[in-house]
């Protein structure tokens, strides 16, 4: 259910956003309105809390996938969101099968779906630059719950694709697209 569910909210999306990002100029302006809406809610190294959504490794009698989700400590840059996990967790896991994902902000009106990726070790110096920000979003508890000596200390990118912001109770919306940096 939840499978057809996302692929038809890609079709929508598509369909919908080949119409409305014809014409750039009006794209680009709700576009970078919904990005600096999304900047306010979730960046200037604040420690978010999503929900993120995977499909577990097991399936329903009918060989169905099940929607996994939970909610993860999350810092976001860029149309990214970076989470510290433990290498060998059920979502890394998950993700390595299947890649799709959907997250949601707490309650600021913000869900969507994209990709994940193991960027690996948080000590690999290729990670260097985005470890010492999500360190400091977390500062208060990142020590206490991480164990960087170990090589299973990972971050996880979660580059959204397509995200949807609900302002003043849906009566403003934007619909965003990150790949093709318009809105739909």
């Amino acid at each position: 259910m939840f499978v057809i569910l996302y692929i038809g909210i890609q079709i929508v999306f598509e369909l919908v956003g080949k119409f409305y990002c014809n014409d750039r100029r009006v794209c680009m302006n709700r576009y970078e309105e919904g990005l600096k809406l999304i900047e306010e809610s979730c960046g200037n190294s604040k420690d978010n809390v999503i929900a993120l959504s995977t499909i577990a490794l097991e399936s329903t009698q009918e060989g169905q996938p099940y929607p996994y989700v939970r909610q993860v400590d999350a810092f976001y840059e860029d149309g990214v969101f970076y989470v510290t996990t433990w290498g060998k967790s059920n979502k890394i896991k998950q993700i390595e099968k299947n890649n799709q994902v959907a997250f949601t902000v707490g309650f600021d009106g913000i869900s969507g779906f994209g990709r994940g990726e193991n960027l690996g070790w948080v000590m690999d110096p290729k990670n260097a630059a985005i470890r010492e920000k999500v360190r400091y979003a977390f500062r208060d508890w990142y020590d206490d719950a991480n164990n960087e000596k170990d090589e299973n200390c990972v971050l996880l990118a979660i580059h959204m694709k397509k995200t949807t912001i609900f302002r003043d109770h849906g009566a403003t919306v934007y619909n965003l697209d990150f790949e093709n940096k318009c809105e739909f």
